[in-house]
């Protein structure tokens, strides 16, 4: 099976994410001149700031001594300093960890996590329109961008796009965690909007894909107990992180969820959440990384507008070879929201054409989206 990429073999040599490249960039280089350090606490290196050439180098929220920061000033370094009281970093290196976005959920509550707190913090700058509030959220999701193409560099992702209406403990949601582990199994990288319903079960089955058959009945069993996270996050989040502690060692895959719809919370099981304030970045930025084609599950609005959202640069090949689509329940896609005689029409005489597939039945998706690959 698939593993991600390690992270640090694939970003810009130039970065420094962690305090270990750190040391081993001024070992071995002898320089600073010219690297980007990002979000990495330099409190404790101020011996190295003092002494280490910063020429040209730049700074992005890196807490440092006074004398540190002023000699770097000096040496021709840009520092931009940390922000200590924003629930969240707008410089970060990585990508978040649902232990990360869940942090005090045990003790607090889910209005107690940074997850709740930074969609509060949007919530409120939003309405005063704050060019300030602005300029950090562009910031932050910049550095998710920069962080999750470094994540996915090399692998093969494939989109699972479906509602977050699908409950836990239903036939379609268990449907879409077997989805998930077949494809991560087959060396994919499942990558879903991030969020509750089909994009959980989806990520639940990519991380259940080390594992046996009698774990993935028990967590669909086990999660059944709260089947929607309405009218407790807390409590739909809490079951999740049950199944996580009981199967500790999970798949790895990808969730891109965004703060512009906080009432709804990402989902656990994806092993690396790439969350953005700015929806129209995160939708675009879901499509342009499925490489390896996209599924689509039964949806409502959000899900008809993906499809098109996919089916456009496929059409004109703006972003090169077209990618697999495949749409799964005929009954869904072809009469209560008929999408895909449009997106065939579309398709008839360009090279997209045998590029879409439409199934009735989830378990045929991962033959479909074989079968047009090759």
């Amino acid at each position: 099976m698939q593993t991600m990429p390690a992270h640090a073999a694939h970003h810009d040599d130039r970065e420094i994410e962690s305090l270990a490249e750190f040391d081993a960039t001024v070992s071995a280089r002898g320089t600073l001149s010219g690297f980007r350090v990002q979000a990495v606490d330099l409190t404790d290196r101020t011996r190295e700031l003092l002494t280490t050439d910063t020429t040209g180098a730049v700074f992005l929220g890196c807490p440092m001594r006074e004398d540190a920061a002023a000699k770097v000033r000096a040496g021709g370094a840009l520092v931009f300093p940390p922000l200590p009281d924003l629930p969240f970093d707008p410089y970060r290196g990585l990508v978040y960890s649902p232990d990360e976005l869940f942090e005090s959920l045990a003790e607090g509550g889910y209005e107690a996590t940074p997850d709740a707190r930074a969609y509060a913090w949007f919530q409120r700058t939003k309405a005063d329109r704050d060019v300030f509030a602005s300029t950090l959220r562009a910031l932050h999701d910049d550095a998710v961008s920069d962080a999750l193409d470094e994540l996915l560099s090399g692998a093969r992702v494939v989109g699972v796009m479906g509602g977050h209406a699908m409950a836990r403990g239903t036939e379609a949601y268990e449907g879409a965690a077997r989805l998930g582990r077949t494809l991560a199994r087959a060396g994919l990288t499942v990558a879903t909007g991030g969020g509750p319903g089909a994009m959980e079960a989806a990520n639940l089955g990519a991380y259940a894909a080390p594992y046996d058959d009698e774990m993935l009945t028990e967590s669909l069993r086990l999660l059944a107990k709260a089947p929607k996270f309405t009218p407790s996050i807390t409590e739909w989040a809490s079951a999740a992180f049950e199944v996580r502690t009981r199967w500790p060692k999970g798949g790895t895959s990808v969730g891109i969820p965004t703060w512009f719809y906080g009432h709804e919370p990402p989902n656990p099981f994806a092993s690396h959440i790439a969350k953005y304030f700015a929806n129209a970045t995160r939708e675009d930025g879901l499509l342009a990384r499925s490489t390896a084609g996209v599924i689509f599950l039964p949806g409502a609005a959000g899900t008809v507008q993906e499809i098109f959202d996919n089916a456009t640069p496929n059409y004109y090949e703006s972003r090169g070879e077209p990618t697999p689509m495949v749409l799964v329940d005929r009954a869904h896609w072809t009469e209560r929201l008929p999408t895909w005689p449009l997106l065939q029409s579309l398709a008839r005489g360009r090279s997209m054409e045998s590029r879409i597939a439409l199934v009735d039945r989830i378990e045929e998706a991962p033959e479909a989206l074989r079968r047009i690959v090759d």
